[in-house]
């Protein structure tokens, strides 16, 4: 049996690259990991917030598009929901801290035993805080949030899909899921070792209008890979089964391969290694801008064109 670890990182789509900023590191108390540019599109940022030195399972991305992006859509064949794990005691204290950064909360609530916090940041992308008391993650001591109440990493990702049987089937068969819990339109599966960070929920909504990429949307879930070599196995077995995966893609602080799952939701197999200390140290973290190789000789031009950003305004 092939299998991912669990979540490696998810990536949206931002507005206002401040704001971004000033929500994840001053009001979620996320650290600043890489202040670099979409690879792709060097004239967008691309930001990594997580804990510490940015273990995976722990790293939301972005890339901030600016005012004037296009606006996405909540709908199936996307993301439809990112949670990120606290501890059990830590309910009272988020559900305060939000109010008083006047941040639109619901909750808290139960599902599956555990109580749920759900918010929204800046640009709409759909967050919930889960309160577990089996996170066995070290607490970072860095951040604005006491190191008792502060996030410890990724709980669960959700899927909105029209039918969700097809892509169960790519979990349990190829990327290493089991079947967890269920309730109604709602069916949990865990990989690896399972517990917060290898989770994922699919939530079946055959009646839901398709989302449309945009600001507040979620652009991809990447799933962790131990090492290229389990990295490559998973990609042969993906194109046996007629996926269309691209090849490996160097990342600079990961390895690469993408495609989509029978519901259309972007999917992303990433290396654990090298990570983001392979380019600076881990006390300067998020300091500069940082480029691949291949983009150094163009700094001058993409610096010129990126807008200002500190950090965080908050």
């Amino acid at each position: 049996m092939n299998s991912t670890l669990g979540i490696h990182h998810v990536t949206a789509i931002a507005g206002d690259p401040q704001a971004n900023v000033d929500f994840y590191c001053g009001v979620l108390g996320l650290r600043l990991l890489k202040k670099t540019v979409n690879f792709d599109d060097p004239a967008t940022y691309h930001f990594y917030f997580g804990v510490g030195v940015g273990a995976p399972g722990s790293i939301i991305t972005f890339f901030p598009w600016g005012a004037q992006g296009l606006l996405g859509r909540r709908g199936v064949r996307q993301v439809a929901a990112t949670s990120f794990s606290i501890p059990q005691s830590a309910v009272g204290y988020w559900s305060e801290r939000l109010q008083k950064y006047n941040v639109n909360l619901k909750g808290p609530f139960t599902r599956f035993d555990e109580e749920v916090l759900s918010l929204n940041d800046p640009d709409g992308v759909e967050l919930e805080l889960v309160a577990s008391a089996r996170d066995p993650r070290p607490l970072w001591e860095g951040g604005p949030a006491p190191a008792a109440h502060a996030i410890r990493g990724f709980y669960h990702v959700a899927l909105a899909e029209e039918g969700y049987e097809r892509t169960a089937g790519l979990l349990t068969t190829t990327l290493g899921f089991r079947p967890l819990r269920e309730s109604g339109n709602r069916f949990r599966y865990e990989t690896g070792e399972g517990g917060p960070g290898a989770i994922v929920d699919l939530l079946c909504l055959p009646d839901a209008p398709p989302g449309r990429m945009g600001v507040g949307a979620v652009h991809h879930v990447a799933w962790r890979a131990e090492n290229e070599a389990a990295q490559l196995k998973l990609r042969s077995e993906l194109a046996r089964l007629g996926y269309n995966v691209t090849p490996v893609i160097d990342r600079n602080y990961f390895r690469s391969i993408y495609f989509r799952e029978p519901g259309q939701v972007l999917f992303e197999i990433a290396t654990d290694p090298p990570g983001f200390t392979v380019d600076e140290p881990p006390e300067e973290l998020g300091r500069n801008l940082k480029l691949p190789p291949w983009l150094e000789a163009d700094r001058q031009k993409i610096e010129q064109a990126l807008p200002s950003v500190n950090f965080p305004k908050i």
